[in-house]
């Protein structure tokens, strides 16, 4: 029993290499390398302005921030960059595809990482699917009503079921799919195209609205309640809500396989787009909240009613017509990573190699593809997902905080042990054999014993101070990964119990005041010690680095599990069941298949030594 539970644990905690060329070249499956920084930045940007931007902004002005919104943005913008900066250097150093999967597999092990791929696989269903049943309504509007719609496109409730259908959302999948299949090139150039027709009409909002409001004198930053009608706590209220609008840049980090120089257009497509998305959400929200009072905003359609009250009445096609692009960008952002993970996981073994599969001609995982599309579409004409919605943003914030606490590991604990592939492992037994006849040797003569005494001095003062420092390394490196540890169940005692009001208030003071420590003991030691000499050659190195480690990882860590604890009771207990059945496929099927589960490990300057040997002597792995 006893070795059948440490074979579990190694299981679950065992880390793959960084895919080289050299391991690619072997895989034999390869992605077309089309992606420039300016369709990453149409990525990026196409796969975060979704519609709801359109609705946001009366929503939260009403009830939470008030003239205040621009700020809220700001701030948190300001939290997205903080993902967005660790996202920028794992996917420059990793540049294959899976995202945080394939970050979380390198640096924390096998079981956190199938627990995100898993979780994210159930995100981008959902969010595809919620996307495609938002386009019918908006469309509806150009014919007068959802009434008027066309038989084919309308809604319809199927009798005895209790189900409404809606076969425009799942046709628009199914098309976006095929799209899809084409090629990276040829999907990326349509969801540029229509990124900037979506873009041209926020700029018609800032630029009309700005001529409105200077005409009439920004009536909205004149009200009673002042600038923060709601204070502080507003305004930051406001910030966790708009949050979510920032969700869609990590698609781009999907696409690292396909990037043609991933060391420099990937940290640039990331900040880039992130830069643009809140920009344009900031001056939208100055624009809108100038034009109208808050508390007198439309909650659904704020922008278009703040034009009607202008007499421009004709703004509301306009801006439906941006709203229904961005919906369209955004259901392209959301299916495109997901045949990428399916991918990345059926490559490590977890899955069937039937997802694995690269179209020799279109070189994209179209099987994947369209398993993705079908599934997302199913859901899209059947059910009404929109209940589900809290469902997409566990597997996004589950994935920027394993993105933060892999730079974490990353710069104080890289592996110093990579997986060798079984091509080699033949080599490395026969380097070992031949260490063990060098160290048993043969017996030395007596003409050299003089010198050999003096040699072996010298040797064993240079081996006492390899010892010491070595000695020294594994004592950083435990403190590091207790730190690490530390900062971690510090997080969640914080957030937990800061979050949990029905509590005892000083049950709860005393929990936040222990989790504190621990997250500021954990913090202050990381801060003290050295980072690791291992992150200058981990990866491909020359990409982007992330500044102020370890506070900002931390910081990120800190936000992303504070929106985590709130998503309420309701999503987790759906999302639970989803990784109840997460765990029970990786027993069965991921756990024996994995590609790690035979391999010997060895370290990582010994494992060069054997690719060197072996490219020599003619072998390729």
């Amino acid at each position: 029993m006893g070795l059948e539970e440490g074979g579990a644990m190694r299981a679950l905690m065992r880390r793959k290499q960084v895919d080289s060329d050299r391991v690619r070249a072997a895989g034999g499956h390869q992605l077309a390398k089309e992606l420039s920084v300016t369709q990453l930045v149409a990525i990026g940007v196409g796969s975060t302005i979704g519609a709801g931007v359109y609705v946001l902004v009366g929503t939260v002005a009403r009830e939470h921030a008030g003239p205040a919104l621009t700020l809220s943005f700001l701030i948190a913008g300001v939290a997205a960059a903080l993902s967005a900066f660790c996202y920028a250097e794992l996917a420059s150093r990793c540049p294959s595809a899976g995202s945080a999967y394939h970050y979380s597999y390198i640096c924390v092990g096998e079981g956190v990482a199938w627990l995100i791929g898993w979780a994210l696989i159930l995100e981008y269903t959902i969010g595809g699917s919620a996307v495609a049943r938002g386009i019918s309504p908006n469309l509806a509007l150009f014919f007068g009503g959802q009434d008027s719609l066309p038989w084919i496109l309308a809604r319809h409730e199927l009798p005895w079921f209790d189900v409404v259908v809606d076969p425009c959302a799942a046709f628009l999948v199914l098309v976006v799919t095929a799209l899809l299949c084409k090629g990276i090139k040829e999907s990326s150039f349509v969801q540029g195209v229509v990124t900037v027709l979506n873009c041209f009409v926020m700029l018609f909002v800032i630029i009309a609205g700005s001529y409105i409001g200077f005409k009439t004198g920004w009536v909205g930053y004149k009200v009673a309640g002042g600038f923060f009608p709601y204070g502080a706590n507003g305004m930051l209220a406001g910030s966790a809500t708009v949050f979510f609008a920032y969700i869609g840049f990590d698609s781009v980090a999907s696409t690292a396989e396909e990037v043609k120089n991933p060391q420099r257009d990937l940290p640039l497509g990331i900040g880039t787009a992130l830069s643009v998305c809140c920009s344009l959400y900031m001056l939208v929200s100055v624009v809108i909240v100038g034009l109208v009072p808050y508390f007198a905003m439309d909650p659904d359609t704020p922008i278009s009613s703040a034009f009607a009250r202008h007499g421009m009445h004709w703004a509301m096609y306009l801006v439906t017509t941006g709203a229904v692009l961005a919906l369209c960008s955004t259901l392209m952002g959301s299916i495109l990573p997901q045949p990428r993970i399916l991918m990345a996981m059926a490559r490590d073994g977890l899955l069937p190699s039937f997802f694995s599969d690269v179209n020799q001609r279109t070189q994209v995982p179209v099987k994947s593809t369209i398993v993705t599309g079908i599934c997302a579409a199913c859901l899209a004409f059947f059910m009404d997902v929109s209940q589900l919605a809290g469902m997409v943003s566990v597997g996004t914030l589950l994935a920027f905080t394993i993105v933060a606490v892999s730079i974490l590991i990353l710069r104080y604990a890289p592996p110093d042990e990579v997986p060798l592939p079984s091509s080699l492992e033949a080599s490395f037994r026969l380097s070992q054999e031949y260490d063990e006849e060098k160290v048993r040797g043969s017996p030395v003569d007596a003409n050299h014993e003089q010198l050999s005494s003096v040699v072996e001095s010298i040797n064993d003062t240079l081996i006492e101070k390899k010892q010491d420092t070595s000695m020294e390394e594994s004592k950083r490196r435990k403190a590091a990964v207790c730190s690490i540890s530390s900062v971690c169940v510090g997080v969640v005692v914080l957030t937990t119990s800061a979050s949990f009001t029905f509590l005892p208030f000083l049950l709860r003071c005393f929990f936040c005041v222990f989790g504190g420590l621990l997250l500021l003991a954990g913090l202050g030691v990381l801060c003290y010690i050295d980072q690791d000499d291992g992150r200058h050659s981990f990866g491909h190195s020359g990409g982007f680095i992330c500044p102020f480690v370890p506070l900002l990882p931390v910081m990120c860590i800190l936000v992303n599990t504070y929106l985590l604890v709130n998503l309420g009771g309701g999503t987790w207990m759906r999302v639970g069941v989803w990784l109840v059945m997460g765990v029970f496929v990786y027993i069965f099927y991921g756990r024996t298949h994995s590609s790690l589960t035979d391999v010997v490990y060895v370290p990582v300057a010994q494992a060069e030594e054997i690719y060197g040997s072996s490219s020599s002597s003619g072998f390729v792995a």
